[in-house]
């Protein structure tokens, strides 16, 4: 029995993000059509109506839309997200050259692992130096490291990242020369990026896990445990950090979501070759078959990182999983 109430919490989550997966790419199915002509845009200004309309055909642009929305989420069932007929190409398309296309899904998810190495070391470092200071503020209380972190956090939260990136390249790949300016492959190009998106993430969560942490100090468990002379230290990280995970989890997954739509900047700064790059790519040239794939990529991971987050309490909670 209790089998299958876990089983129906699961296909439920599972369904609603299915469903909001859908509503996500049809409204990205209308804004691309309202951008303009994407033959036009391929083609350029100087083609013939005739080439325009061959192209449009191609692309199956003359169809009615509602056959076009069909092929859409066909597409997107199947893993067929179009063709691109701009992206690696730098002159130009005529009648007589117009190549044939490449499969977009296929480009999205090349660029994906890259995306996924620097959401993963930003999160990991974030969790890593926020925990500890969130942990240190609650058991120290309106001590002078309590507002010191404070302090940090609050500006983690403030500073705006691509600013900050900047900033990063300047002081340590310009002047110092000790990390590379941009690129992609070794452990030294991943830091000043991950450095450059891990400030907020470090800001919120210290904040929620200090505030969750002072909250369950404050139980009646906490003061008899201290009476049997347990060590705080003890206490916070054992027992109390256990019970306060349930929001500092929600924290982490919503900064984890936040870093993966914020790449987008950040990669284009660190020449960082992730589906954010490629994003704003698609978007340069107007590759609408491009960026819908990119979108789907992107609302997908968003979507898997909360159906992780909601397994995750069920396992911190048991009783979530009966719950609506």
């Amino acid at each position: 029995m209790i089998a299958k109430l876990q089983g129906g919490y699961l296909l439920r989550r599972v369904f609603s993000s299915l469903v909001m997966l859908v509503l996500v790419m049809s409204t990205v199915f209308v804004a691309d059509r309202q951008i303009g002509d994407p033959a036009r845009m391929v083609l350029g200004n100087t083609a013939t109506e005739e080439d325009v309309h061959e192209l449009r055909e191609r692309m199956g642009l003359e169809d009615p839309l509602w056959v076009q929305y069909q092929r859409f989420i066909t597409g997107m069932a199947t893993g067929d997200m179009g063709e691109t007929f701009r992206f690696g190409i730098s002159k130009p398309l005529t009648h007589g050259d117009i190549p044939d296309g490449r499969e977009t899904l296929p480009i999205a998810l090349d660029r994906l692992p890259a995306t996924l190495l620097l959401a993963g070391v930003t999160i990991l470092f974030a969790v890593l130096v926020a925990l500890p200071l969130g942990i240190y503020a609650a058991v120290r209380p309106r001590t002078l490291g309590d507002r010191i972190v404070n302090v940090l956090s609050l500006a983690g939260v403030s500073i705006v990242e691509y600013w900050f990136g900047l900033i990063l390249i300047l002081l340590f790949a310009v002047q110092l020369d000790w990390l590379p300016t941009s690129g992609y492959g070794t452990f030294w190009h991943v830091i000043l990026p991950a450095l450059a998106l891990s400030l907020r993430p470090i800001g919120r969560i210290t904040q929620i896990a200090r505030s969750s942490m002072l909250d369950e100090l404050a139980r009646p468990y906490v003061r008899a445990a201290r009476g049997r002379g347990i060590p705080m230290s003890r206490i916070a990280w054992i027992h109390a950090l256990k019970n306060a995970a349930i929001p500092i989890v929600t924290t982490i997954g919503d900064e984890t979501i936040n870093v993966v739509t914020g790449v987008i900047i950040i990669e284009t700064i660190f020449g960082w070759p992730g589906i954010g790059a490629l994003t704003v790519d698609a978007l340069a040239i107007r590759d609408v078959p491009l960026i819908e794939a990119t979108v789907f990529v992107l609302v997908l991971m968003v979507l898997t990182i909360n159906l992780i987050v909601d397994l995750i309490y069920t396992l911190l909670n048991p009783r979530l999983r009966f719950g609506r």
